[in-house]
């Protein structure tokens, strides 16, 4: 592909996006060869050894290379950046055999990037966006998963019960302060759906009417814990379980 539009700093409503670095670029490359649109590299990364395999990758694939400080510069607020992979965005259907991670007005990028790293970390591929959402697409949000996103299957929905109406068939398992039972004493029941609420607040009690909720024992010195945080608690938890 080349590119027929200018490059500018990204908006969401881009139907394109950046990922700025050379191993997120290099992620890119890899499991979604077929979104990418250019890269660009900065001469300051002529010695890097990443910048080597992403030229062989490109000649390879005869993906275009665009060399030019200036831009790479403008596109992004780190002077340390090497690379940057220029990509269509893309929105795929979640594998409705398996198990889902959804996240309820997720605001934070911090949060969502480090979330999309966890899920990897323990074999969850499939992740539902609920909005109001932080945008998956946000370089600020593809650099702090390390390009982990291009490894997952994203869909936003407008609503909860969209996306409950679309794989009614999973066992549904919210996270909540005041939930049912605590996390340790669950056994999932495959396909299932792990629900989180927004980072302020969480979720709502309607949400108490949907599966079996689930609480994360904790010290009362706190009130919850954080976003990523609980999320990453519960991934591990149900990876060892089912390993």
């Amino acid at each position: 592909m080349s590119l027929n539009f200018k490059l500018k700093r990204y908006q969401k409503d881009f139907d394109h996006s950046y990922c700025l670095g050379v191993y997120p670029t290099l992620e890119l490359l890899t499991y979604r060869p077929e979104s990418v649109l250019a890269v660009l590299l900065h001469s300051k990364g002529l010695e890097n050894q990443g910048i080597t395999k992403i030229r062989n990758f490109c000649r390879e694939q005869q993906i275009e290379i665009i060399e030019n400080d200036n831009l790479v510069n403008k596109l992004t607020s780190r002077g340390n950046t090497y690379a940057i992979g220029v990509f269509q965005k893309f929105n795929l259907d979640l594998d409705a055999a398996g198990n889902h991670l959804v996240l309820v007005h997720p605001s934070s990028m911090g949060n969502l990037g480090t979330i999309m790293r966890t899920m990897l970390g323990y074999g969850k591929y499939n992740l539902a966006l609920v909005e109001p959402a932080a945008d998956p697409f946000n370089p600020k949000v593809i650099r702090a998963s390390m390009g982990s996103v291009f490894q997952l299957k994203i869909k936003s929905f407008r609503e909860f019960t969209d996306y409950w109406g679309s794989y009614a068939d999973h066992a549904l398992y919210p996270l909540m302060t005041n939930g049912e039972i605590a996390l340790p004493e669950v056994e999932f029941q495959p396909p299932y759906s792990l629900v989180f609420g927004e980072e302020a607040s969480g979720l709502g009690d309607e949400y108490l009417q949907f599966g079996t909720s689930i609480r994360i024992p904790q010290n009362n010195a706190v009130d919850s814990l954080n976003l990523a945080l609980s999320v990453g608690i519960t991934l591990y938890q149900s990876w060892v379980k089912e390993n």
